[in-house]
């Protein structure tokens, strides 16, 4: 494990150096409880330090040639793919991440950093008429200049890139402050790739800190334009009233309480995988997990029957070992929460047809129906291994049910008709959903994001475009215009 002491850094303008605070953040293995690293954490003062440096670093950046830019994209992906083994480890360390779970994860990191590549020469300016004779209107499109970039612990490594990479690409400079529980996988690794691959120093800068120490100086400091913070919707509320009280741009990736909805004439043993899968990958703490499974009351108890079947061969354990389906949550306490919401519904009047354990930070997986109407466990995002089962009668239902939660992230149709999924898909009220298919899904060019509280605005693709540049209109008079006095 030595390389996570060689990166328990903070990386400020090109250099790596402790932070001064006065306390140490523990970057634990959550299945082990082995001690992985200690990282000093930053002040406020370093916070000011990375974005000063960002500042400074930004302006020759953004002149660079973007094919220039580009090709230390280009290195960063080689990189990528000549480690991918080392990488894979530290996920499965860190974050206690299934090797199923880190091959995933790199899949979809290498998957966004070839398109940030293509990515660097996509913005276009473009002229536009004007009612004025002999105006030109020209429209650029300029990077916004310094970007601050705050990512979770569930997905660090793809998720920090996620916003790092593109806004380098188009000319940002960024600050980046990974999850404190991930600090290696969400943020310095991130910089020593870029650091190899030939990123000028000052233009990414990692500060492993946390608000106990630092506020709200990341989201108040005057350089950052644009704030992109992936996490929970309560903190997201509390980055986008910041944000906007310093004229801020935010960009809120958040939590979900997704429905996968099993129609009447659905291939149930295809619909059992999709959800088996969508509920309990990554030990469930994921954003797009299908938190409630709606089944059509005819095929409830086939399909509850194969579900909790198919469930129980689910092995929990170490996630080193290939074998391994569920490994730890990211904690004890996130383990004892989850343990804490099963409790509860079970209280409330709910059946567990499976009751999970819990031994640390190891949770296995509960399956719950029967779920009363109004209970909190129907509302709130569970970030582990429980599946709620819940029963509808017709097409209508599953869409009041489905739409009963504040959030609006993902989904899920399954049916032997595809345009009735379809019609079904347009009635609920969210970001993303899918046709016979799971709920977990993030493509490189496809607009990601949620409605209601699941977040602001979107990335990938063209958003990437929208999230990281202005436009700046200057028009030349070729002509004279007449001046009324």
């Amino acid at each position: 494990m030595s390389h996570f002491t060689d990166l328990a850094h903070q990386y400020i303008d090109g250099e790596w150096k402790p932070g001064s605070g006065s306390w140490d953040i523990i970057d634990f293995n959550p299945y082990t409880g082995e001690k992985l690293a200690s990282i000093t954490v930053a002040t406020a003062g370093e916070v000011d330090l990375a974005y000063r440096a960002a500042e400074r670093a930004q302006t020759a950046w953004a002149e660079t040639n973007p094919y220039a830019r580009r090709l230390v994209l280009e290195r960063a992906l080689r990189i990528v793919e000549d480690r991918e083994d080392e990488i894979a480890e530290t996920i499965v360390a860190e974050l206690g991440g299934t090797r199923l779970k880190a091959a995933f994860e790199l899949h979809l990191a290498k998957e966004f950093l070839r398109e940030a590549v293509h990515l660097a020469l996509r913005p276009a300016g473009s002229i536009l008429p004007s009612p004025v004779d002999g105006k030109e209107n020209r429209v650029y499109r300029l990077p916004v200049g310094v970007v601050g970039v705050i990512s979770p612990f569930n997905f660090p490594f793809l998720l920090s890139l996620k916003s790092v990479a593109p806004a380098l690409a188009l000319g940002n400079a960024v600050v980046l402050k990974p999850h404190q529980n991930t600090p290696i996988c969400g943020g310095t690794l991130v910089a020593k790739i870029l650091e190899e691959a030939g990123l000028p120093a000052g233009l990414l800068n990692v500060v492993v800190t946390d608000i106990a120490e630092i506020g709200d100086a990341l989201l108040t400091h005057p350089v950052p334009k644009v704030i992109s913070f992936t996490g929970s919707d309560k903190v997201g509320r509390h980055v986008a009233t910041v944000c906007a009280q310093n004229f801020k741009h935010a960009v809120l990736e958040l939590g979900g309480n997704s429905a996968l909805i099993v129609l009447d004439d659905a291939d149930l043993d295809y619909a059992v995988d999709a959800a088996v899968f969508s509920r309990f990958v990554h030990q469930g703490q994921v954003c797009m997990a299908a938190n409630r499974i709606l089944v059509d009351r005819r095929l409830e108890a086939e399909f509850t029957e194969k579900f909790v079947a198919k469930v129980r061969t689910l092995r929990v354990g170490d996630p080193a070992d290939p074998a391994t389906h569920i490994g730890p949550l990211i904690n004890t306490q996130q383990a004892e929460s989850v343990a804490g919401a099963v409790e509860q519904a079970v209280a409330a009047g709910a059946t567990a047809l499976l009751h999970g354990t819990v031994e640390g930070s190891l949770v296995s997986p509960s399956v719950l129906t029967g779920v009363p109407a109004g209970a909190p466990v129907l509302s709130q995002e569970i970030f582990g291994p429980v599946a709620l089962i819940l029963p509808f009668d017709g097409e209508d239902e599953a869409v009041r049910i489905a739409n009963d939660t504040p959030y609006g992230l993902s989904g899920a149709v399954h049916t032997a008709d595809v345009e009735r999924g379809v019609r079904v898909a347009r009635r609920i009220h969210t970001g993303m959903i899918h046709i016979n298919d799971g709920t977990v899904h993030d493509e490189p060019i496809v607009p990601f994001g949620g409605e209601k509280h699941s977040g602001i605005g979107r990335l990938n693709g063209d958003a990437m475009i929208e999230a990281f540049t202005t436009q700046k209109w200057i028009s030349i008079q070729h002509g004279r215009s007449r001046f009324p006095f």
